[in-house]
């Protein structure tokens, strides 16, 4: 009995934290789910309603059921003379002021929906949309692929880069093939471009780091330690005060365009972390491990490669998630250097809205695709993170 009273007392006391963590979870992943759920609903049901009524009825069902189903049916076909499942019947109504105009008008002597009121201009409007679903008229599907689709592609037609393919309607610049993967203006060429960016930027600035954060940890030599407070003092230096600088020597060089000028940039803005990240780390590894690697006659390089990589795993898998997702997520840099002509994710993005404010589902879609990477990456590293953590440590 003592034992199960301190049971519940440990679990009332760790309910409030326990709570704490479902609400952090609940705040961080339901933007997230919303954007997913939302980026795979159809264009005019994005403009109906919001993601959260996904696994709900089609629009409009509600109202047709509340003005018309108890004469016509739920399924619209109960007036053989007003079968509104026909497409014949529908079609006629081509606006929703045509049905108002029909719900107006007297019949057998008393009003169209006897007692009851007359529907809204939107009640009659989303009325009219799901008798075009019903007669066949319109298709309907609470979930779809296709603005992945059209955000890949860069579509901009009249409904969607499937339907249109398959009715030979495209514009002059889709050719319904696997090529349109790299359109210009789609998310599939802005993909291959940011990986272009990311990558080498990435690895470079850790490469150099490496080598470097060895040199300043285990490596005697005059100035180091000025020069190690020079790198850290770099860091407070605000990338936009180099911007023109920069561009007018690149100009200069001819690399403003380039993916050179971009990696070189990321390169040198994200040496100076790196460095002192990485050094910190080398710098608190055991000294017996080392000096029993000179005393076995081993070089530097050996050392090196043999002793501090191995060891410097969570270093490095921590330096690689902060630099790729700071080169992924970055607009500026890219938009100076490489502008629009070699567009990445981030600048691509805002182009999926239309000036007319038109394309919210493709720019959700957009915007998943553009995290599917960096949430990848971010995992996948966690692991190696661990796995370097668990070899790094020295057993007595």
């Amino acid at each position: 009995m003592i034992a199960q009273e301190s049971r519940w007392r440990r679990w009332l006391r760790g309910l409030p934290l326990h709570l704490a963590l479902i609400g952090i979870c609940v705040i961080w992943l339901l933007p997230a789910l919303g954007l997913l759920v939302t980026s795979l609903r159809p264009a005019q049901v994005v403009t109906a309603s919001g993601w959260w009524t996904a696994l709900s009825a089609a629009p409009g069902q509600g109202d047709y059921t509340t003005f018309c189903a108890a004469c016509h049916g739920p399924d619209g076909k109960a007036l053989p003379n007003a079968d509104l499942s026909s497409p014949d019947v529908v079609s006629q109504f081509r606006r929703s002021i045509a049905l108002q105009a029909v719900l107006n008008q007297q019949l057998s002597g008393g009003p169209h929906l006897g007692g009851a009121p007359l529907p809204t201009d939107q009640q009659a409007a989303d009325i009219l949309g799901y008798l075009r679903v019903l007669s066949g008229l319109n298709t309907y599907s609470q979930l779809t692929t296709d603005n992945y689709v059209d955000a890949l592609t860069g579509y901009r037609g009249t409904t969607n880069y499937t339907a249109d393919c398959a009715a030979g309607a495209q514009p002059a610049d889709i050719t319904c093939t696997w090529a349109d993967l790299a359109n210009p203006r789609g998310m599939g060429r802005a993909f291959l471009n940011s990986l272009a960016v990311a990558i080498p930027s990435t690895l470079l600035p850790i490469l150099f780091a490496a080598f470097a954060a060895y040199a300043f940890a285990w490596m005697h030599f005059r100035g180091r330690l000025f020069l190690f407070a020079l790198l850290v003092g770099l860091q407070v230096i605000p990338l936009q005060m180099t911007l023109i600088p920069i561009s007018r020597l690149y100009a200069q060089l001819g690399l403003n365009g380039t993916f050179w000028g971009v990696w070189l940039f990321h390169t040198g803005f994200g040496l100076p972390y790196a460095i002192y990240l990485m050094r910190n780390f080398l710098g608190g590894l055991p000294r017996e491990l080392f000096e029993s690697a000179y005393l076995d006659g081993a070089s530097h390089w050996t050392a090196f490669y043999k002793l501090a990589l191995p060891l410097a795993v969570p270093a490095v898998a921590s330096l690689a998630i902060f630099q790729f997702l700071w080169i992924w997520n970055d607009l500026l840099v890219a938009l100076v250097f490489l502008g629009g002509t070699t567009p990445v994710l981030t600048y691509q993005i805002s182009n999926m809205v239309t000036s007319l404010g038109s394309g919210w589902h493709v720019l959700t879609a957009a915007a998943f695709i553009s995290m599917l990477l960096p949430m990848l990456v971010f995992f996948s590293l966690q692991r190696f993170f661990v796995r370097g953590l668990l070899a790094g440590s020295v057993k007595g």
